[in-house]
């Protein structure tokens, strides 16, 4: 299963917030504005860290953070069975007290009937009242009844009927699952690397590091399947239970060590006037834990030492590897009780990959080649969270999965602005990611302030060296090469979707010699841009002649964008006073 919809409220910056979630979520925004305390709410959830006083919004007496799991697997839908809403997924909100408490609690579909609601099931444990029923017929046919017995009739009846019961959704009185607390492990594995963190950390043999949770499951396969370690465990058992008064059948042993025999008899007789009697036993060890106790990492890049000593980059690389190799595992816990819980109730399979800025360290290739392995995660059943300030981590044909923090003020706290829907039809989806190898910084546009959408290479080479030539340039403004006129819709629409200004800069193509029919293809093109611009966000900005006329260049110039900067960079040249006019609008 995986997360499907978050809902925060009152944690740190984050008031009131929810979230559309999906299996890749690219978290970016300015500082200061919320996006790690985004991750920490998750992390909050899933028991990987405690709250504090400190997290609650200003004045909140308590918070709460809320997820709805979809995608539920074979065994999720067993342990989480009486959760699952009629769309077939589970909501669990972990509220915080001011204090320190805290509890989880589901969400039901509670019944309109009283006999079919579970608080009510302990009032049918008398046979006679219980035989009354309609879900009798899911009941033990003899033997006592217990309130259990009749919650799982209940849950039974439901499940054959539910088209025919009337039912309310609420959160559950009681706590979920039966538990006070459900802490960690429940809802699948988290793996969690912070931005700052020495990696030493994570290659730890302890079962709460990354390292650890891989190198613990290659121990137990080695225990149950290497023919050594067995045979190894066996004469360790055999060695051990020697120094003992009775052998593992619980027969005396005759071979018993004399000096062990002798010491207990002398401590024995010094505590003859308490008459107790002490006895020596020697426990075998565990050789598993012995393997993983004693196991260190080391690093041969040409000079082989401890981890601790390698680069930062190496390090993060290492961290990163570790990941990957889990998702190809396909770790998760098969087995387990919790609490002393049915045996029918394990811990999801689910694995959930949280990175606070992964670039750290990594030069921009690595970048790339981490951000293809994050998106191949994604799609091997593992959910990928991550924040970032780098625009190698982000793709623009993969919109959906970006997620951009605001803070406007601290009145509103912390929001999130995304798109889920579909944007692009047809010939726009393929020309929209065609353009992606005209310009493959393009993601940047997400950072911007404000992004500047230009038909080609030349008007973004050009249009921001002379901003710079008229000191209005910024560099919180970024310039956009969309690969043509007709392209300039897609990324509009786009930018609509996401609440970022823009401005659409294009020619008006009505060049002398043009006939009437590429005239009014032309005037179709712009017409198109100007319908897609939402005027709360955006405006347009039309050239009557393309930027090289502008400029004075003459026509047909073959290697455009280069002899265009050439032209503009001779001392002789002066801006016209139109062009600088649009110029300074376009930086305005």
């Amino acid at each position: 299963m995986y997360i499907h919809k978050i809902i925060i409220s009152n944690w740190r910056s984050v008031k009131n917030l929810e979230v559309d979630a999906n299996k890749l979520m690219v978290i970016i925004g300015q500082n200061n504005h919320g996006k790690s305390n985004l991750l920490s709410a998750l992390l909050f959830f899933f028991g990987e860290i405690k709250h504090q006083d400190l997290d609650f919004n200003f004045g909140a007496k308590e918070l709460f953070v809320q997820i709805e799991f979809t995608d539920l697997d074979e065994s999720d839908r067993t342990t989480f069975k009486k959760y699952i809403t009629s769309s077939g997924n589970i909501i669990v909100r972990k509220t915080a007290y001011i204090g320190g408490n805290f509890d989880y609690r589901g969400f039901i579909e509670n019944p309109e009937d009283e006999w079919l609601q579970e608080s009510n099931a302990s009032a049918y444990t008398k046979r006679e009242t219980a035989e009354s029923l309609p879900f009798y017929v899911y009941l033990p046919s003899s033997g006592r009844l217990t309130k259990q017995h009749i919650v799982d009739a209940q849950i039974n009846y439901i499940a054959n009927n539910l088209s025919t019961i009337a039912m309310n959704f609420e959160l559950e009185k009681t706590n979920f699952l039966g538990l006070k607390s459900v802490a960690k492990g429940i809802f699948g594995e988290v793996y969690f690397i912070p931005a700052v963190k020495e990696a030493v950390d994570d290659f730890t043999s302890k079962d709460s590091s990354t390292f650890g949770k891989i190198y613990a499951e290659i121990i137990s396969s080695l225990s149950e399947n290497n023919v050594d370690w067995k045979e190894t465990r066996d004469k360790l058992s055999v060695l051990f239970s020697a120094l003992n008064k009775n052998d593992n059948e619980g027969n005396k042993n005759s071979s018993r060590p004399q000096q062990l025999i002798d010491f207990e008899t002398e401590i024995t007789k010094e505590l003859e006037s308490w008459g107790a009697h002490i006895e020596i036993e020697v426990t075998p060890p565990d050789i598993d834990s012995v393997f993983k106790a004693n196991t260190q990492v080391w690093v041969n890049d040409g000079v082989r030492t401890d981890i601790r000593r390698k680069g930062h980059g190496l390090q993060r690389a290492l961290t990163v590897a570790l990941v990957h190799v889990i998702a190809a595992r396909f770790l998760g816990k098969e087995d387990g009780n919790i609490d002393g819980e049915q045996s029918s109730r394990k811990p999801s399979k689910s694995r959930y990959f949280i990175f606070e800025e992964p670039e750290l360290y990594l030069h921009p290739q690595a970048q790339r080649a981490l951000f293809d392995s994050f998106v191949s995660l994604s799609k091997k059943e593992s959910q990928v969270i991550l924040c970032t300030h780098s625009s190698l981590l982000i793709d623009v044909e993969l919109y959906k999965s970006i997620y951009i923090v605001t803070k406007d003020n601290e009145s509103v706290g912390t929001k999130i602005k995304s798109c889920n829907e579909d944007i692009f039809d047809g010939d726009a989806k393929k020309n929209f990611n065609l353009a992606y190898w005209i310009n493959p910084d393009r993601s940047e546009l997400f950072f911007a302030k404000k992004v500047l959408l230009v038909e080609g290479q030349t008007d973004k080479t050009i249009i921001p060296l002379l901003a710079k030539r008229l000191d209005v340039f910024k560099y919180d403004y970024t310039v956009i090469d969309c690969g043509s006129k007709d392209n300039i819709p897609a990324y509009a629409r786009l930018l609509n979707k996401f609440n970022i200004p823009y401005m659409a800069i294009f020619d008006k193509d009505h060049q002398d010699g043009k006939s009437t029919d590429a005239i009014n293809s032309a005037n179709r093109s712009t017409t198109l841009i100007q319908d897609c611009i939402d005027l709360t966000l955006g405006e347009s900005l039309i050239f009557d002649n393309d930027i090289e006329e502008e400029i004075g260049l003459e026509k047909g110039s073959r290697n455009k964008p280069y002899l265009a900067l050439e032209y503009v960079y001779k001392t002789s040249f002066l801006i016209p006073d139109e062009l600088e006019r649009k110029i300074r609008k376009i930086y305005s």
